[in-house]
């Protein structure tokens, strides 16, 4: 059977999943000549014209109720159109665990997922129901802020994206749709310098930094405080300091962790708190499934916890 491409948009209630889905398709001659289908799941301020949309061969159906997201419901919208390519504008208030787990019908394959989000009330969401916005973008291929300025915190939103969502590509869309491609510093410390010392406050953002660059840190010296990961099955002289790191909220605690060479990794005990200095090479290792920042060490200092054992990366 012939693969059905499904392109998903997901995003919080009014953040411009509708437009995007627009612009997708009348700027960018998006269908040709495949019949296309919009399956909508909320009501937004900017609303679908059928007639416009007939246009180019595409067709709008609708699904008000979560419980109506099904196998079932699904079928019968593929039986009735015969879509060649399909939208889903799913509803930024219902659970993702509902996308997640409806059967999709024969054919259809998901081949691109896009979150949008409203630059100017981010914040306000991310202080009062991260969990739900949050989840809206935990497995986006692409998300786009959009509705930006040069007042937009750009870094503080990449790094909580980016600490749900490694993969994920960053838009910032300005309020008259042009990209804003300006570069940034992602890290409050210098990482032009050939010695950077973590502050407690900084591993989760140096964490984040590095496993998406490790080049910028190859061949450089770091310090930073650790809690210590040495199981017996791991090679001898080898050990992982890291850091227990919160994403989202407490169920989504992670350990984030580096791999450290260190002839006298034996002498460290599991869950050991240290204060670890060494040099960055970047080098393969099955930890990374690939390359990644392997932390030859020079020094290590035994050392109390500290007062907030969990690191953030925001």
């Amino acid at each position: 059977m012939e693969e059905i491409p499904v392109y998903l948009f997901t995003g919080f209630m009014d953040s411009g999943k509708t437009s995007l889905i627009l612009e997708t398709l009348f700027e960018n001659d998006f269908t040709e000549e495949d019949r296309g289908l919009i399956i909508a799941c909320e009501d937004g301020d900017v609303e679908y014209d059928e007639e416009k949309l007939a246009g180019i061969n595409v067709k709008l159906a609708t699904i008000d109720e979560e419980e109506d997201f099904n196998a079932k419901t699904l079928e019968k919208l593929n039986e009735a159109y015969k879509p060649q390519m399909i939208f889903i504008e799913y509803n930024g208030t219902w659970g993702m665990d509902t996308l997640k787990e409806t059967e999709l019908p024969e054919g259809w394959v998901v081949v691109q997922s896009l979150a949008t989000a409203d630059a100017t009330t981010f914040e306000m969401y991310l202080a009062n129901m991260r969990t739900m916005i949050m989840e809206q973008l935990f497995d986006a291929d692409v998300v786009i802020f959009n509705r930006c300025d040069d007042d937009t915190p750009r870094e503080k939103f990449r790094r909580n994206v980016k600490a749900l969502n490694r993969k994920a590509q960053i838009v910032y869309e300005r309020k008259d749709g042009t990209l804003d491609e300006r570069e940034m510093e992602d890290v409050p410390f210098d990482t032009s310098a050939d010695f950077i010392e973590l502050s407690d406050a900084d591993y989760g953002l140096w964490y984040l930094d590095a496993m998406d660059n490790p080049k910028k840190y190859d061949g450089k010296t770091i310090k930073f405080l650790a809690l210590v990961y040495n199981p017996d099955k791991m090679k001898k002289g080898v050990f992982v300091p890291g850091r227990f790191a919160m994403t989202c909220c407490v169920e989504d605690i992670t350990y984030s962790c580096v791999v450290a060479e260190w002839e006298k990794a034996d002498m460290l005990q599991t869950r050991q708190w240290v204060q670890v200095t060494g040099k960055i090479h970047v080098q393969k290792h099955k930890l990374y499934r690939g390359k990644g920042p392997v932390l030859q060490v020079q020094n290590v200092v035994m050392t109390s916890a500290p007062e907030q054992e969990v690191a953030t990366f925001y």
